[in-house]
């Protein structure tokens, strides 16, 4: 079916996440993007324990993505333990405390995600685009067990890092975004992989607000998708507006999910990116950028990435309210 006519422009995601609202706002987006073909959803550990994470994958796509497969991932973080919980950003439930509509029906498939991950790269080389929106844990354990899986992914795109565009270099820490700071090791172990890789860090999603007039007026003409990011984002809002911001919620999953059909709207810096693993700025991102001609051998030596440093934030909030409104 695949690779005649249009379908080449199909972007096919696993989409690799830890739900998570922002997570569950970009799913909704990509269900209804017709330009994307969701062909899995694997779950990490991240904005809570993989139980809920997985759970809430499940319940996602029972009710938006009924034939996409869900996949269990990660516990933990390769080298030290899990983070703590967030309920006071997601909910205790991840997904804003809100009642849940419809029947879960959806079971876990049998494999790991990081297997998933391998065969289903495998099964389809060259079209495959992982787009990970939580700690990269899933993506290091794919590498590990089959480390020529890298040269058959078709792109990366994560949310993740922070690269000091606008000044901020974290949000978990002053020094490490959420999902770099759960596994350093694994984010590093991903960008150093020989697959091509855009990184969406808090550089453009702090950048990219949905206002609660934005989400109140998807509520009012987006169906139920609509209804469900506003009920979804109530408590959402209420974590951002004790954290400064006034009036809304960063769009920080949705913001990678764009970039894959949309990265005319943002503008990216090329080079290598390490991530530190160990002291007081483990998770921190560090980019070399490719202008920069210093010799620096923990950098020298691996693959570039692209680094996200500015956007269209209304371009890209537009693309997100068309998408739900069609």
């Amino acid at each position: 079916m695949h690779g005649h006519g249009n379908d080449m422009t199909k972007h096919r995601i696993i989409y690799d996440t830890d739900p998570g609202i922002d997570d569950a706002i970009a799913l909704v987006f990509q269900a209804r993007h017709p330009a994307i073909e969701l062909v899995g959803i694997t779950s990490v550990f991240g904005n809570a324990d993989i139980d809920t994470t997985t759970a809430n994958a499940r319940y996602l796509a029972s009710r938006f993505a009924p034939h996409v497969p869900v996949a269990r991932g990660a516990a933990a973080p390769l080298r030290r333990p899990p983070p703590e919980p967030i309920a006071h950003i997601h909910g205790k439930d991840a997904l804003g405390e809100i009642e849940r509509i419809g029947h879960v029906d959806k079971q876990e498939d049998r494999r790991a995600a990081h297997r998933f991950i391998v065969d289903t790269v495998r099964a389809n080389p060259g079209e495959i685009t992982l787009l990970a929106v939580g700690p990269l844990t899933n993506l290091a354990l794919a590498l590990k067990e089959d480390p020529g899986v890298a040269a058959l992914v078709r792109e990366v795109v994560v949310m993740g890092g922070a690269f000091g565009i606008h000044g901020v270099l974290g949000n978990a820490t002053p020094a490490a975004e959420a999902n770099m700071h759960g596994d350093p090791d694994a984010a590093d172990i991903a960008f150093g992989a020989p697959w091509k890789v855009s990184i969406a860090g808090l550089d453009v999603t702090h950048e990219t607000v949905m206002t609660r007039a934005f989400l109140a007026s998807l509520r009012d003409c987006a169906g139920d998708a609509g209804r469900f990011v506003w009920d979804m984002s109530r408590f959402y809002e209420g974590f951002h507006a004790d954290d400064g911001v006034p009036d809304g919620i960063y769009a920080h999953d949705y913001s990678a999910a764009a970039y894959v059909v949309a990265r005319d709207l943002f503008a990216t810096r090329r080079g290598p990116v390490r991530v530190l693993t160990d002291g007081i700025a483990a998770g921190l991102t560090i980019q070399k950028p490719d202008s920069m001609h210093t010799h620096a051998p923990d950098w020298d030596a691996r693959p570039d990435c692209e680094a996200c440093i500015g956007v269209d934030a209304d371009a890209v909030l537009d693309l997100f309210a068309n998408t739900l409104r069609n």
